[in-house]
This record gives C-alpha cells, sequence and structure tokens, in this order.
C-alpha cells in the first residue's frame, strides 16, 4: 500500500483509546496485520491521500461503496480506527460478521428508527470515534458512483465533527454484488482534503452534499485514472459564490 499516511508494515494500527478489552484491541491488531498483507497480496491496494485523517477526536469518513469488502479496506488504509455501520443482515454470514465486529462496524437495523441510529453514531462521534459512511446507501449496481444521500450532513453538524472524502475503486471487480466470493484483482483508495468543523458549520445542508458530491466524484475520476495507469487532471477550482 501506498500514500503518506501508511505506517509501518510490522507498526499495526493505533488503538481507540476507549471501549475496548486487551483481548479486543489485540486481535484488531492481528487482524489488521493479517488483513493488510493478504489485501497486498490478493487485491493489489494502494492508496492515494491528500491529507491524513485528523489522529484523534471525532470525524465523519466519507466513503463510496463498491462492495462488502469496503469497511475492510479502509480500517487498512489508515492507522486510525475506525467504526462503521452495517446493516445488520450482514452478520448473517458468521465469518464476515465477526471480521467486520473486530473492525467496530455498528449493526443498524433498517427496518428500525432512522432516529435511533442517528443518534447512536453521534454519540459515537461525539466521544472522539473515527466513523464510516456510505453516503449512497447501498453497494452500487454498476461499479460507478451512485446518488449521494443527504443524511451524513445532519450528523457532520449535529455531532460538531469534520469530514474526509474517500473513494474507493476496484472494489466491485473483485466482489460485485452477482458473486458470492470475492476475487483477486486490484484496488485503490483516494483519501481527499479533509472538510474542517468550520467548513462544515458554514455550508447548509444543501450545500455541503454538493460540496461532497463533488469531491467524491473527482475522487473516484482519479483513482480510476491511477488504477488505469493514466494520468489525471484535476478540473479547474470553481470561482466562490457571490456574498
Amino acid at each position: 500500500m501506498s500514500g503518506p499516511q501508511q505506517p509501518a508494515p510490522d507498526a499495526g494500527p493505533r488503538p481507540h483509546a476507549r471501549g475496548h478489552s486487551t483481548f479486543g484491541r489485540w486481535l484488531y491488531s492481528a487482524l489488521w496485520i493479517l488483513s493488510r498483507t493478504l489485501g497486498v497480496a490478493l487485491f493489489g491496494v494502494r492508496v492515494g491521500c491528500d491529507e491524513p485523517l485528523p489522529s484523534t477526536g471525532g470525524v465523519l469518513v466519507l466513503s463510496t461503496h463498491q462492495s462488502h469488502l469496503d469497511p475492510l479496506l479502509l480500517g487498512l488504509a489508515t492507522d486510525r480506527r475506525l467504526s462503521s455501520m452495517a446493516r445488520s443482515s450482514l452478520y448473517r454470514f458468521k465469518p464476515f460478521g465477526f471480521v467486520i465486529t473486530a473492525l467496530d462496524a455498528v449493526p443498524i437495523d433498517r427496518a428500525g428508527s432512522a432516529v435511533a441510529a442517528m443518534k447512536v453514531v453521534i454519540k459515537r462521534l461525539q466521544d472522539g470515534a473515527a466513523v464510516i459512511v456510505f453516503p449512497e446507501g447501498t453497494r452500487t449496481h454498476d461499479g460507478r458512483m451512485g446518488e449521494i444521500k443527504s443524511g451524513f450532513a445532519i450528523l457532520a453538524k449535529k455531532a460538531r465533527v469534520p469530514i474526509a472524502p474517500v473513494a474507493i475503486v476496484g472494489a466491485y471487480e473483485c466482489w460485485p454484488r452477482s458473486r458470492r466470493y470475492p476475487r483477486p484483482g486490484r484496488i485503490r483508495l483516494e483519501f481527499g482534503r479533509v472538510l474542517s468543523v468550520d467548513e462544515v458549520a458554514a455550508l447548509d445542508e444543501k450545500s455541503l452534499v454538493a460540496e461532497c458530491t463533488r469531491r467524491l466524484e473527482e475522487l473516484d475520476a482519479r483513482g480510476r485514472a491511477a488504477r488505469a495507469g493514466r494520468r489525471f487532471t484535476a478540473p479547474a477550482a470553481r470561482p466562490p459564490a457571490p456574498a
């Protein structure tokens, strides 16, 4: 894996300070090292990074969603311990459920109360965790980025945390919805510049969704270019909106 936020191969992730037993921290670190080795060997995982995640404090990691591998890939791409929301149905496959539990996934019942689920995530963010949110709401059907829904904007504003956009490219080809098991391939993750708490607060919900959508689309295009060995030219910056 490459990118400025990557630790030495034998360093392991930096454990989150709260709420983890000694066994849980050991298990997470062991899975991190093993999975990172397999990730590079089987999926050729590479990482591009404009800015590393904040080392402490709550942060909302806003990622595109390509496959069941995504929470694992995001966890391997940073030395910051991450939490993610996961449909409760994902836990039916016991081995996968075991892995995502070790990676601090939070089971969410989609048939239950959306407000209750949001309160759980906001509390975790306020407690200083880095939480993964997939704003498309579900895995892609064709490998392309889907519509970005606005729920994440409420989470970030209520919890008063920064937003770190990430695009994942190639995971769909390795594990599309039509396949029961993953296959080898090449995967790339692109971490963009973090939107600060002040930047998040300065934008209304609609503008924040538009800005994050723009950033995710650019990161997705950059990741696809890098994966294909092509040079990527970023679009010209938009002029600021008139006051």
